[in-house]
C-alpha cells in the first residue's frame, strides 16, 4: 500500500483569517499544517517598519495569534508546522514560538529557523540587470531598502530530517513550503524534477488557501458556492508519485470542484508550461483533474523540468510618497457635483503648486477601476465617492492632498460629505524590482531551538 500524507493550508497571506487554520489543525487529521504569509512587498514593508520602530521584532505581526490558535491541536496530534512567518527575522520568530510552547506547557519540541534569503548588503554585487527594464541593478542603490532571494524547499527538508516539529522561514517560494514535507516523507531527491514537478504543482494549489475551496471564486448567479462566509482551507492527500486529492474539512463552506481547481491552477502562472520555482520548473499542461467525490478533486500527471541555475531576487526600494483622501456625494445630481469638485481641486492644486509625478481624481462608482475605458453612457449612480491621490517625491508634497480635501468641507460645494481624517493620509511607496542571482551564492542556514 502506497504512503499518503495529509498537508493542510493555514494561511494564504499575511492578513488571512485564522479560524479556518484552527479548524484544519483540530479536525483536518493533518500530518503537516503550512502557513504562507508573504506577498512581494512584505519584506520591504517589514524593513521600513523596522527602521522606524526599533521594537518591531521583524516577524509576522499575527504570528502569536496564529500559533496560539493551532499549537495545542497540532502538538497533541503530532502535526508538524511549516511557516514563512519569520519575514526578516526567522530566529526571533522561532524563539517566540518556543516561548508560546512553554507557556502552553509543551516541552521538548524542536523549532527550526531557516535564514539566508536576505541578501540586502550583497545584492548589488551578486546581481546584474533588473528584469523589468533591463537596467543595471546598481541604479537602485540610492533607494535600496531590502533584497531577498526566493529559497526553495531543501533547507526545510534538512530541518525536518533533523527532527524539527516546527520550521519557521523567511522568504521561501510559496509552493516550496508545502512541497518540503513531500520531499521529506517520500525521500524525493532535490534534482528529481519528475517528482518535484507534481509536488510543486500541488504546493501551488495549496498556497493561496481558500482560493481553491471557492474563495475569490463566487459570482452570484454565475458561479455560486455554498456558505461563502465559512470557507474551509484546503487539504491535500498526497501520494508518493505526487498525485493528490484536494479536499477540506467536512461541513465547511465553499466547494472543491474542477472549476475552482482550474482557476487556482492558472493563478499567477505566466506560462503554464514553464512555471518557474527555485526547486523545479513546473509544467501544468499535462495535468489531469478528476472529480472523485463531493469536495474531492484528484490532481495527477503534472510534469516537471530541471530547475534553473538562478534564483529570483525581489529588491525593495523607496519610491516617494502617496497622498490620498476622499469625500462623498449622494442623491440626484451627485455626479454633477463630483465633476465640479474635481475641477475645484485641480485648480487649487495649481494654487498650492503641488509637485506630483502623478495625480488621479477618480469617482468611485463611475470610473475608479476602468478609468478611460469606462463607457460614456455608464448609468449615473445614486452615490459617489471622490478619491484623490497623488504620487510625489516628498512627504511634504503628499500632505497637500489631504489639506486641500479638508478645505472641501466648508470651501466646497453643496452636499459635500467629508470624513474626519483620523488616519495618516500619506504613506511611503515601496517599489519592488526583480533580478536573478546564482543559487550557489545564497546558502541557507538552519538554527535550532527547543521548548
Amino acid at each position: 500500500m502506497s504512503k499518503t500524507i495529509r498537508i493542510g493550508s493555514g494561511a494564504a497571506w499575511w492578513g488571512d483569517r485564522v479560524e479556518p487554520a484552527a479548524l484544519n489543525a483540530e479536525q483536518g487529521k493533518l500530518d503537516y499544517l503550512c502557513f504562507e504569509t508573504m506577498a512581494e512587498a512584505t519584506v520591504s514593508a517589514a524593513q521600513v517598519r523596522s527602521r522606524r520602530d526599533p521594537s518591531f521584532p521583524g516577524y509576522d505581526t499575527y504570528l502569536e495569534e496564529r500559533m496560539r490558535a493551532v499549537l495545542p491541536a497540532c502538538m497533541r496530534q503530532g502535526t508538524r508546522i511549516v511557516s514563512n512567518q519569520g519575514w526578516i527575522n526567522p530566529k526571533a520568530a522561532a524563539e517566540r514560538v518556543v516561548e508560546l510552547l512553554r507557556e502552553l506547557g509543551i516541552t521538548g519540541v524542536k523549532v527550526a529557523a531557516v535564514t539566508g534569503s536576505l541578501i540586502t548588503e550583497r545584492v548589488l554585487e551578486l546581481t546584474d540587470r533588473i528584469l523589468e527594464n533591463d537596467e543595471a541593478t546598481s541604479t537602485l542603490a540610492p533607494n535600496l531598502i531590502s533584497a531577498e532571494a526566493y529559497l526553495g524547499a531543501e533547507p526545510i527538508v534538512d530541518a525536518l530530517h533533523n527532527g524539527a516539529q516546527i520550521v519557521i522561514t523567511g522568504r521561501v517560494a510559496d509552493p516550496s513550503i508545502f512541497m518540503a514535507p513531500m520531499m521529506y516523507e517520500f525521500g524525493w531527491d532535490p534534482l528529481d524534477h519528475a517528482r518535484l514537478g507534481p509536488g510543486n504543482g500541488i504546493g501551488h494549489l495549496l498556497e493561496c488557501g481558500a482560493q481553491v475551496t471557492g474563495g475569490y471564486f463566487p459570482d452570484p448567479g454565475f458561479k455560486d458556492v455554498p456558505e461563502p462566509w465559512n470557507f474551509g482551507f484546503p487539504i491535500a492527500e498526497v501520494e508518493s508519485d505526487g498525485s493528490a486529492v484536494l479536499t477540506k474539512v467536512e461541513g465547511t463552506g465553499g466547494a472543491i470542484t474542477i472549476q475552482t481547481v482550474k482557476e487556482q491552477l492558472l493563478y499567477e502562472v505566466h506560462d503554464p508550461g514553464n512555471y518557474l520555482t527555485p526547486d523545479v520548473v513546473v509544467d501544468f499542461t499535462t495535468v489531469t483533474l478528476e472529480q472523485v467525490g463531493p469536495d474531492r478533486v484528484r490532481v495527477s500527471n503534472i510534469s516537471g523540468k530541471p530547475r534553473t541555475p538562478t534564483l529570483k531576487v525581489s529588491i525593495g526600494c523607496t519610491e516617494g510618497y502617496i497622498g490620498e483622501d476622499m469625500f462623498f456625494y449622494a442623491g440626484p445630481g451627485a455626479l454633477r457635483r463630483a465633476t465640479l469638485a474635481k475641477r475645484i481641486l485641480e485648480e487649487r492644486f495649481k494654487i498650492v503648486k503641488l509637485d506630483a509625478e502623478e495625480l488621479r481624481i477618480d469617482f468611485l462608482g463611475i470610473n475608479a477601476i476602468h478609468g478611460e475605458a469606462t463607457p460614456a453612457d455608464a448609468p449615473e449612480p445614486y452615490e459617489i465617492a471622490v478619491r484623490v491621490a497623488a504620487r510625489t517625491r516628498t512627504r511634504e508634497e503628499a500632505v497637500k492632498i489631504g489639506r486641500e480635501v479638508d478645505g472641501m468641507a466648508v470651501s466646497g460645494i453643496a452636499h459635500t460629505g467629508k470624513r474626519v481624517p483620523h488616519q495618516d493620509r500619506t504613506r511611503e511607496i515601496i517599489g519592488v524590482w526583480s533580478s536573478l542571482v546564482a543559487r550557489e551564492h545564497v546558502p541557507a542556514t538552519v538554527t535550532y531551538f527547543e521548548s
